[in-house]
């Protein structure tokens, strides 16, 4: 039998689902595809990888509302994907496939993105070419990618800007702004596994694309077919503009603006380990810390720009493991803090000494929360805030993020805004709080202004008189940020802020342990956990869709014997936001238990898993009550914890 055939037969004993056969066949049939293209998908014919082939063919990779994530690398490689390794490691080729990222995929999202800009344009009757900013971090590929996307773009007509090497994502989301950008892009898979990697698009307002922009470039993404893409696989970068120091220079400084008590760093200058887990943070942030004067402690073995990630099991600050050879050196050291941040440097996690001086891990949730109580306080001392705080000014975290959060806010007079998963949400809003102010100051004083050239005083003015100014947002997941100047997570400005808060507790003597302990008493003890359950390839997408569709047809009635009180379901009922803003229906449920407890569930957009996220609050009066109170929670959480996943491996079966 001849490859066509072959793939057939497979088909019809089962070995390959209908849609792989049918995407199989057009690859292996074309006539214009790389001749290595064909020759690898026989090798994994001829060798009966027909779970691989599933997984490479059994759908298109969709190109969703803030860009694609996944094997850029198969489970099983070819021979001639092998081919000769790079110094890193990385293959000849990215993995033939529909469903995974390689030249043809990447250049196909290059393709609908671009036709998007330039009708964009004309719809606004610029005369502008489309301009697109491309950031890449240090995975498999990245830099392939970056340059072939530039390439393509130039081809088709518009103008390109890369950088001369691996940059952060936050960064990317600066320059986009920085530079006047139609859009923008950075090819990375943050901290997923060495064989993932991604495109996040970005628009004009250097935010990822929401609606109606994000419609509109899947729409014409998935118009672009196979036939168009060959003629871009050789890139040419004769057109494509480097960007220089001065990009790098425009972010620090704009970094710098966020530290609001400068002398206090120098006074107290915190002792830091800081890895950046192989990835891009120290390209900013080490400089920067030097320059405010912090004691700053690299981790050698992680400071090495790697895709493979090869001093860790997983490149995710959220991980513990991730943090176990930055905890050695700061024992080493006898350092304060550690603090490290992921390979795109857009998710930070720290370690701190404890009040008997051990090391300890802190959550996204208490991160984020001891951020948000001396982010405000700082910014009230510092009269950019009122005391008494301001129905206008605004905390933003998602629905997912821990409510205390939103206690701190509440005690400080500031409103909170809480979105759906993914700092998206958030840069829609940063965006429409600014269009809202210059609206609002045109009409009322007939002026118009250069937002982002203005000083973090001015801008509080402002959005405090006319609109809605940002104080901070967080989410459970290690993303900060404080400046609206950026529209994505900071893992950079997050670690300043962080050695900030180090210098004044060390300034009072005091541990992070006896600040979040404060806050506790304050508002209560809170507690948040969450659940991973992760299934890969074709029939893990089964399951994750059957565990979602029963939480909406068969509606759980309790766990553990603790009732289900209410249950909110994003994806069918009309739910509004503190701005009484419509919700954007997602497939994202909350549940509201009868003890108090709660939790959401959702399936990730960047991963093969579905997530939940389980929240508890228990009164507090007393600080020496505080493990009697910790101890009594723990126990109800690890009960919810149990039944809540049993439960749900239960319905993915079903």
């Amino acid at each position: 039998m001849n490859l066509i055939e072959t793939i057939e037969s497979a088909g019809a004993e089962g070995f390959l689902l209908d849609s792989a056969v049918s995407n199989l066949k057009i690859w292996a049939s074309s006539d214009f595809l790389p001749e290595w293209v064909v020759a690898s998908i026989n090798e994994l014919v001829q060798k009966e990888q027909w779970e691989e082939l599933n997984d490479r063919f059994y759908q298109n990779m969709t190109f969703g509302t803030g860009g694609i994530r996944g094997r850029t690398i198969g489970k099983f490689s070819t021979s001639v994907e092998h081919g000769s390794l790079s110094a890193m490691g990385t293959p000849e080729h990215a993995a033939v496939g529909t469903n995974v990222l390689n030249d043809f995929n990447l250049i196909k999202v290059i393709i609908g993105l671009y036709r998007y800009a330039k009708f964009h344009l004309e719809t606004c009757e610029s005369i502008d070419q489309p301009r697109i900013v491309i950031a890449h971090d240090v995975r498999h590929f990245s830099r392939h990618f970056c340059e072939l996307a530039a390439s393509t773009w130039t081809k088709l007509g518009g103008q390109a800007l890369i950088f001369d090497g691996p940059r952060s994502t936050p960064q990317l989301s600066f320059a986009v702004r920085q530079f006047k950008a139609t859009c923008g892009a950075v090819i990375t898979a943050s901290h997923n596994p060495p064989h993932d990697n991604g495109f996040k698009a970005y628009f004009q307002d250097g935010a990822q694309v929401i609606s109606p922009h994000a419609e509109g470039i899947v729409d014409l993404v998935n118009d672009v077919v196979l036939e168009e893409l060959t003629e871009y696989l050789d890139a040419d970068l004769s057109g494509v503009i480097l960007l220089g120091d001065d990009a790098d220079k425009a972010y620090i400084s704009m970094l710098s603006e966020i530290v609001v008590d400068s002398d206090l760093i120098k006074e107290h200058s915190p002792k830091v380990v800081f890895s950046p887990i192989h990835g891009c943070g120290a390209i900013s942030t080490v400089p920067l810390l030097k320059s405010l004067g912090v004691e700053v402690i690299e981790v050698p073995e992680q400071m090495k720009l790697d895709g493979r990630f090869p001093t860790v099991q997983s490149p995710n600050p959220e991980n513990a493991e991730a943090l176990k050879v930055a905890i050695a050196k700061a024992n080493e050291v006898g350092a304060d803090v550690v603090i490290a941040t992921d390979p795109d440097a857009d998710r930070m996690g720290v370690a701190v000494r404890d009040g008997c001086g051990e090391m300890v891990l802190l959550s996204g949730n208490q991160t984020g929360t001891i951020l948000s109580e001396y982010r405000i306080t700082t910014l009230k001392e510092a009269g950019i805030l009122p005391e008494e705080g301001s129905e206008n000014a605004v905390l933003i975290k998602t629905f997912v993020t821990t409510p205390m959060q939103e206690a701190v806010a509440t005690w400080h007079g500031l409103r909170t805004i809480n979105t759906l998963t993914g700092f998206k949400w958030m840069g829609a809003k940063l965006a429409s709080y600014e269009a809202n102010m210059k609206v609002q100051l045109f009409e009322k004083e007939g002026m118009a202004i250069d937002y982002d050239a203005c000083d973090v005083w001015t801008k509080a003015e402002l959005m405090l008189d006319y609109s809605n100014f940002f104080v901070f947002g967080s989410e459970e997941s290690y993303g900060y940020l404080a400046s609206d100047r950026v529209r994505d997570k900071d893992a950079n400005a997050a670690v300043v802020m962080f050695c900030e808060l180090a210098a004044y507790l060390k300034s009072q003597e005091m541990s992070f342990s006896d600040y979040l302990n404060a806050l506790y008493l304050q508002h209560g003890y809170y507690e948040e956990k969450t659940i991973n359950i992760y299934y890969e390839g074709a029939a893990g997408s089964r399951k994750i869709k059957n565990i979602i569709d029963s939480y909406r047809n068969n509606v759980p009635k309790s766990f553990g014997g603790i009732g289900v009180r209410s249950l909110t379901d994003f994806g069918k009922d009309e739910i509004f936001d503190a701005d009484g803003e419509r919700i954007p229906p997602q497939e994202f449920y909350f549940l509201e238990l009868n003890n108090g407890y709660s939790f959401a569930l959702r399936a990730s957009g960047t991963e093969p898993k579905i997530k939940f996220y389980v929240f508890g609050r228990s009164e507090l009066d007393d600080l020496e009550k505080l493990d009697e109170v910790k101890a009594a929670a723990s126990e109800v959480m690890q009960s919810l914890l149990t039944d809540i996943e049993a439960d749900a491996r239960k319905r993915a079966d079903d």
